[in-house]
């Protein structure tokens, strides 16, 4: 279990480099608007990373993120949203690639991270 801390005062890329420590095959990001189930987000709507997340969250609240290998894609998605009021998608490396994890949300925080890290060595 590794936990994220979630302020108002810490900006996207910081977000993105400690879950990036933890799952180095995944990554976080931020947008206007909730994709619909197993639809993509419009790059239109992503959030610059260098915004803190006080420009961004709809609920002021600071707190943390605990995460597990057993959790699900979608599950994460969910507690930035109720929690926080943020709307992120997982993207998963895929060779040169990050790409939408949208059919792929019910596999765990884990799986996503082992399907990255093995198709980006298949790719080399």
């Amino acid at each position: 279990m590794k936990t994220i801390k979630i302020s108002d005062s810490k900006k996207i890329s910081s977000l993105q480099a400690e879950l990036n420590e933890i799952y180095p095959f995944l990554k976080l990001e931020f947008f206007h608007q909730r994709h619909a189930v197993n639809k993509g987000s419009a790059k239109k709507d992503m959030f610059d990373t260098s915004l803190t997340l006080r420009q961004l969250k709809k609920k002021p609240n600071d707190g943390a993120i605990v995460l597990k290998e057993s959790m699900k894609v979608s599950e994460l998605e969910e507690l930035f949203k109720n929690i926080f009021g943020l709307s992120v998608q997982v993207f998963r490396k895929s060779g040169n690639l990050w790409i939408e994890t949208t059919v792929t949300d019910d596999w765990t925080l884990q799986q996503q991270n082992e399907e990255g890290k093995e198709l980006s060595f298949l790719s080399k």
